[in-house]
């Protein structure tokens, strides 16, 4: 798979006025049940904080994923669990905007967000944890090239039941010959 095409979108530094967006995210039930993180209210103090916490982590690195063109935040790009001995690090990605899902645009920041990882900041290896029942998820980064490890299991507690975690990696090389840029 090899991604030559323009990308549509790009990553870009959190900004401190993102957090109009990202709460409204928050709200959205169907985007947490996709998620690892616990559902929670959050006010907008809470996640203005948030927003300006994540700009300042020396020890993470959250991105706005944006539109190539008009500039719109619709998702967010993570790498966090930095693990700077061993060359590794724990992503995640999400497309808040429901109305840009099934476009391409998160396997793009998968994309983005591995490449910036490997190229411009050494790793070796990311890795994922995703809830079993986000399939599209799984799928997703199984076709930018992700292999699963494993699955942890009744790892999340989500909705009333556990469920399982699975955990896939991608490793510099395997990214290497799949998304070489010509």
């Amino acid at each position: 798979m090899n991604t030559q095409h323009p990308s549509t979108i790009f990553l870009r530094a959190l900004e401190p006025e993102d957090y109009k967006t990202t709460i409204r995210w928050r709200g959205d039930e169907e985007i947490w049940n996709g998620v690892l993180g616990e559902r929670h209210f959050v006010s907008s103090e809470y996640e203005k904080k948030w927003i300006q916490d994540s700009m300042a982590s020396k020890n993470e690195i959250r991105l706005g994923v944006c539109l190539r063109g008009s500039g719109e935040l619709v998702g967010l790009s993570s790498i966090v669990g930095i693990d700077w001995m061993n060359r590794s690090a724990r992503s995640h990605i999400m497309i808040g905007d429901k109305s840009n899902w099934g476009k391409g645009y998160g396997t793009e920041a998968v994309i983005e967000t591995v490449r910036f990882g490997f190229l411009h900041r050494g790793f070796e290896r990311m890795w994922v944890r995703i809830v079993d029942t986000n399939l599209s998820s799984i799928t997703l980064h199984e076709r930018v090239g992700y292999k699963r490890e494993g699955v942890m299991r009744h790892a999340v507690f989500k909705n009333g039941r556990f469920h399982d975690v699975v955990v896939l990696s991608l490793l510099r090389e395997e990214f290497d010959a799949l998304h070489a840029r010509a």
